[in-house]
């Protein structure tokens, strides 16, 4: 009997420590040239059916993919004006927010999470006359209201609305001094970490990247983060002076070793490491994926996201 209540024991254990605690639905995967499938991913908490679209360079088309996965359910109409409740936009490249623009006039009232910068960008480049109109609550007249901005303060945790989520920004740069950005969503006490688009800090000769690891690597300590969507854009074949603000295998490692500094590797053993924005060019996807699979020294966990397919995470 002893036994037997020991096992049932650690059966619990076991189901606590793998339960689902996010669901991930990409809308886009690509860095560019597939307009049809560029960077956009919903996160939600499972079940809940409303999500917040981390970034939304492809959106229409990605939900269509969804449906036919069985990832999302509901109407293409349903879901874009009722199941997404927000979007945050990492920085300000077409490949990262196309998808909100175009299917603005269809959507509904909902927020925009931001980082100032990027808020400047939508405001004088996008939501503007010449290019399309001002679906957003602030900027240039006539003032449509659709859309909310919320600026992101560094550090400062805000909630993400009609969602059990919650959403706090950090700053990266992408061919600095040009301004990218991070969202850190929790929910609950669990957390998962999404960056745009990045240089690594000794390319960047930049700190945002160890100050954003710095932040972070308490909640890896604890078990509270253990998935991490990070672009690898390029091949290591790829000229460090021809990254443009991107990361390539061989930097992400680099980078990931920084991360083990501040939390010890045996921590990273149970890292996801979801693989964005791979550039399509030729077969450039698939030579990435073999340079990052062949050197894995800190054995995390490797996802190559297909858009449409739900990644259910821990």
């Amino acid at each position: 009997m002893k036994k037997l209540t020991l096992s049932l024991l650690a059966l619990v254990i076991h189901t606590v420590c793998q339960a689902q605690h996010f669901d991930v639905i990409p809308l886009g995967i690509y860095g560019g040239e597939q307009e049809d499938n560029l960077s956009a991913y919903l996160v939600g908490a499972p079940e809940e059916n409303s999500f917040l679209s981390l970034d939304a360079g492809t959106v229409n088309t990605g939900i269509r993919k969804a449906i036919e996965f069985k990832s999302l359910s509901g109407t293409e109409e349903d879901i874009l004006k009722n199941q997404i409740k927000g979007y945050f936009i990492s920085h300000g490249h077409l490949d990262h927010l196309a998808g909100l623009i175009i299917n603005s006039p269809a959507d509904s009232k909902k927020n925009i999470f931001a980082i100032p910068p990027v808020i400047q960008i939508l405001q004088n480049h996008y939501f503007i006359t010449d290019t399309w109109i001002n679906f957003a609550d602030q900027g240039q007249k006539p003032i449509l209201g659709k859309y909310h901005y919320n600026e992101l303060q560094t550090g400062t945790e805000i909630p993400v609305e009609q969602t059990s989520l919650f959403l706090t920004g950090y700053e990266l740069s992408h061919v600095n001094p040009y301004k990218s950005s991070a969202a850190l969503v929790r929910y609950d006490n669990h957390y998962l970490l999404y960056l745009g688009d990045t240089g690594a800090d000794r390319i960047e000769k930049s700190n945002q990247l160890e100050q954003l690891w710095k932040n972070i690597a308490p909640l890896i300590k604890k078990g509270q983060l253990n998935t991490i969507l990070i672009e690898v854009s390029f091949p290591n074949s790829q000229p460090e002076h021809l990254l443009f603000g991107h990361l390539t295998p061989k930097l992400l490692v680099e980078e990931l070793n920084q991360l083990k500094e501040k939390t010890g590797q045996k921590d990273l053993k149970n890292l996801h490491i979801v693989v964005t924005h791979r550039k399509p060019t030729k077969d450039n996807p698939e030579i990435i994926k073999k340079e990052l699979l062949e050197n894995n020294p800190l054995q995390v966990q490797y996802i190559f996201p297909e858009q449409g397919k739900k990644i259910s995470l821990p």
